[in-house]
């Protein structure tokens, strides 16, 4: 595919996944651990009929014969998977967003420590802006008497996020004999479904929120995150660290609109000095690159 190409289905892949929050925020009784699991369910039957339509019976062959880097990739998509889903139940879209926004940021210093790639001086200063950005968010909320366990746990997505793009980076590097990595993602999807089934029990979700939460399942989860592995080939890395940013932008301002959870003061301002610190990294490495 054309570069253009691969950029505009990357737009499309934050449009989706930025579904979440509003989504969530219309549920009628399913809560917590049990929007996770239908969430997960839902995505694991769409990748199971989507990934043996693309591979068949070699599909589960693989699986059986898989390598520890697929095992790991999918044990990180688990984690993000569950984490996402209760920090939103636990607080602000926005809270959840903003942190997840940290995923470049990890990403580089883990490439650092972990993989031994250096850093240049505007990806140290963007991480220090973004650091300061975050504190001050989070302090405010503490300050204000607001419970800090959402973003906590919202901090899992990108640490996940972080090493599943280093796995997957060592991984492409085998080039075209590189190891299918798409059943990750299904990997991912059942051990979050039956990680968290056992605290949804008892299922109260009524068929409204089953709806839902199938959609979430299928459009906001197993499409898009099949694309996003397969774009990971077509794109750089900091161009699809600067388009992901989009799901900030995109799922603050659905929740916003249709919601009514506008993001507070300080949630504007710390979000504001990462998001700015991110996308004038990323910008120049684009700009270096060329």
């Amino acid at each position: 595919m054309t570069h253009r190409q691969a950029a505009a289905l990357m737009v499309l892949v934050t449009l989706l996944w930025s579904m979440a929050g509003v989504v969530t925020r219309h549920l009628d009784t399913a809560r917590s651990f049990e929007v996770t699991f239908w969430r997960s369910a839902f995505n694991a039957l769409a990748l199971i009929v989507i990934l043996t339509w693309m591979r068949g019976p070699a599909l589960w062959r693989g699986l059986v014969q898989s390598g520890w880097m697929l095992w790991i990739s999918g044990l990180c998509w688990a984690v993000m998977f569950t984490a996402f889903m209760v920090a939103i139940t636990l607080t602000s879209v926005a809270n959840v967003l903003l942190t997840m926004a940290l995923g470049p940021i990890i990403t580089a210093l883990f490439s650092r420590f972990l993989l031994g790639y250096p850093l240049p001086l505007r990806t140290w200063l963007a991480i220090f802006v973004a650091a300061g950005g975050i504190v001050s968010m989070f302090w405010a909320q503490a300050a204000a008497g607001v419970s800090l366990l959402g973003s906590l746990v919202a901090f899992a997505v990108p640490l996940a996020g972080a090493v599943n793009w280093i796995v997957l980076q060592q991984v492409g590097k085998a080039g075209p004999a590189a190891q299918d990595m798409l059943p990750a993602v299904l990997i991912g999807a059942l051990l979050s479904a039956a990680l968290t089934l056992p605290l949804a029990w008892p299922l109260q979700a009524s068929n409204h929120d089953l709806q839902w939460l199938a959609l979430l399942g299928v459009a906001q989860l197993a499409i898009p995150c099949l694309l996003a592995v397969r774009l990971s080939r077509e794109l750089p890395a900091p161009e699809i660290s600067l388009l992901t940013l989009l799901e900030v932008v995109f799922g603050v301002t659905w929740v916003w609109l249709w919601a009514g959870e506008a993001p507070s003061l300080s949630v504007m301002l710390g979000g504001g000095l990462v998001l700015a610190a991110l996308v004038a990294n990323e910008v120049l490495a684009m700009r270096q690159s060329h």
